[in-house]
């Protein structure tokens, strides 16, 4: 998981940290953490120059 450079990890004033902000289910944790799904399912990627280094 690389949770950095996600989109969806944002800090969050209240609890004085990064967090994620997906409302992601109990299951969907469950496969993420114990290795059946090596990627998050709700990643996006937070690089705002991506397609114009690809246009490039």
């Amino acid at each position: 998981m690389i949770c950095d450079t996600c989109a969806n990890y944002v800090y969050d004033e209240d609890w004085e940290c990064y967090t994620c902000m997906v409302n992601m289910d109990e299951d969907d944790y469950y496969r993420m953490m114990s290795g059946k799904r090596s990627e998050c399912p709700y990643y996006q990627d937070n690089d705002e120059y991506k397609v114009v280094r690809h246009q490039m």
